[in-house]
C-alpha cells in the first residue's frame, strides 16, 4: 500500500512539473499593431509653391497686323492660402495663391525695332478644387479665376496693367504628417487679347501651362 501511495505521489509530481514546464516554454502572443487612424483633410492650410512656365504663346496686334509668336517661359515662387472640407472620401476646397514670375519673351517678326515683348511679372489664382481621398493621398481637379502683372511693349511702345483671366488643371497631394503636405500641381492659363497701349491701338493676349510643387502646413 505504502509503495502503492508512493508510486501516485511521484507520477503526480513529474505531470505537474511537465505541464508547468509546458506553460512556462509558451509564448505570449504578439501585441497587435496600434490602427493608424484615418486621415482628415478638413480644415484651413497655407504653404509656399515654386516652378515653371512653358509652351506660352502671346501675340500683339495693331488692327490687321499680327506679331509673330511669343513663347513665354520661366519660373515662379510664392505662397499659397486654403481650405478643405472632407464629405466622406470628397474633399472641397477653395485655394488663393500669388507668386513673383519670370515668365517673359520677345519677337521681331512683325515688328518695329526693337521688337514686342511680353512680360508676365507676377501670377496669382483663386480656384476651387474638388479631390478624391486614397486616405493620405489626394488626386484633384482645380479650376478658377487667373490675374497677373503683365507689361507687353511694341518698338517704342508699351503698357502694363493688372489683367484677369481664366485658369483650370489639377494634381495630386499627399499627406506626410497629420500637418504637413507636399503637391504637385499642372495649370493652363489664358488671358484673352486686351488693349496694352489705346493710342497706339495696341493689345496682346498670352496663355501657357505652368507646372510647379508646394509644401502646405494644415492647421
Amino acid at each position: 500500500m505504502k509503495k502503492y501511495l508512493l508510486a501516485t505521489t511521484l507520477l503526480a509530481g513529474l505531470v505537474g512539473s511537465a505541464q508547468a514546464a509546458d506553460l512556462a516554454t509558451r509564448k505570449s502572443p504578439p501585441a497587435a499593431l496600434p490602427v493608424m487612424a484615418q486621415y482628415n483633410w478638413t480644415g484651413f492650410y497655407a504653404g509656399i509653391q515654386g516652378g515653371g512656365a512653358f509652351g506660352g504663346d502671346s501675340r500683339h496686334r495693331s488692327g490687321a497686323v499680327r506679331s509673330g509668336q511669343i513663347e513665354l517661359s520661366g519660373g515662379l515662387v510664392g505662397a499659397t492660402i486654403g481650405y478643405n472640407q472632407q464629405f466622406g472620401n470628397f474633399v472641397a476646397g477653395l485655394e488663393g495663391d500669388y507668386a513673383w514670375s519670370s515668365l517673359n519673351g520677345s519677337t521681331g517678326a512683325n515688328c518695329a525695332a526693337p521688337g514686342c515683348k511680353t512680360d508676365i511679372r507676377s501670377f496669382g489664382t483663386v480656384r476651387g478644387r474638388l479631390g478624391y481621398a486614397f486616405d493620405r493621398v489626394m488626386p484633384y481637379v482645380t479650376g478658377g479665376l487667373a490675374v497677373a502683372d503683365i507689361k507687353h511693349s511694341a518698338g517704342a511702345f508699351s503698357g502694363s496693367d493688372l489683367r484677369a483671366g481664366w485658369t483650370i488643371g489639377g494634381g495630386v497631394e499627399a499627406a506626410l504628417t497629420r500637418n504637413i503636405t507636399v503637391k504637385g500641381e499642372y495649370l493652363y492659363y489664358d488671358f484673352a487679347r486686351q488693349t496694352y497701349n489705346s493710342g497706339a491701338a495696341l493689345g496682346a493676349n498670352a496663355n501657357g501651362h505652368i507646372l510647379r510643387a508646394g509644401v502646405n502646413y494644415k492647421f
